[in-house]
């Protein structure tokens, strides 16, 4: 139990580090990868409370999904199985010109508004997580 411990603590140690890249990305208005760092967050937050409970192996990458297993163990993940769906959107569609129609370029298609909200699912997420480690 120890060795998940430790291996939760440092997925969650990048999940504050990428939450932190994320809050400095939308203070310089850039929001395609400000929604993109908050879905690495909120997938190495949740991946660390799978951990914490003893999961090894965490191939998923959604956070739908992930949130519906971390439900499994804790109640209090009901509401991000929900949000995953927001989040979700964000793993590909934020970098890849080919992830959006023509002539969409992802760093001109994501507005303030997408970026809070996924800052305010993140830290949300983080919050909860954080409080399940300690």
């Amino acid at each position: 139990m120890k060795r998940n411990k430790e291996e939760a603590e440092r997925w969650f140690k990048q999940a504050e580090y990428d939450l932190e890249s994320a809050k400095k990305n939308f203070q310089q208005n850039i929001y395609s990868y400000t929604c993109f760092i908050c879905e690495q967050s909120a997938q190495k937050s949740l991946k660390a409370f799978l951990m914490f409970k003893g999961e090894r192996y965490i191939f998923e990458h959604s956070i739908q999904k992930l949130a519906e297993k971390c439900y499994s163990y804790d109640r209090n993940f009901k509401k991000f199985i929900e949000y995953g769906a927001i989040i979700d959107k964000y793993y590909l569609t934020t970098r890849y010109p080919d992830a959006l129609p023509p002539p969409s370029i992802p760093y001109e298609s994501y507005t303030e508004k997408e970026a809070k909200e996924a800052l305010n699912i993140t830290e949300e997420i983080f919050s909860l997580v954080k409080n399940r480690l300690q």
